[in-house]
């Protein structure tokens, strides 16, 4: 999982949103398991799963099969509230 806490600047020409890179911090979470508290600045998460599971996003989350699900080798961009010490819980899910 990586964090951002800020959408980069495109010229006017082009279309889209980005985070800006260098990232505010860049780690693993087991599965299953749950993440340290995010940066106080972070805005948006980048989440990369290498197996199926679901996830959990809260101050105190505690995931389960009914949450979201991501497919392995899936990649999801999600804003989360900044300064909230939100943490993201992941749990295996077929």
């Amino acid at each position: 999982m990586t964090e951002y806490g800020t959408i980069s600047g495109l010229p006017a020409t082009a279309n889209g949103q980005m985070p800006l890179e260098p990232p505010l911090a860049d780690y693993t979470v087991a599965i299953p398991g749950i993440s340290p508290p995010f940066q106080p600045t972070t805005r948006m998460v980048r989440l990369n799963c290498d197996a199926t599971c679901s996830v959990l996003f809260g101050q105190n989350p505690s995931a389960n099969t009914t949450n979201g699900r991501m497919a392995t080798n899936q990649t999801e961009f999600r804003g989360v509230p900044e300064g909230m010490g939100f943490k993201v819980s992941v749990v295996a899910n077929v």
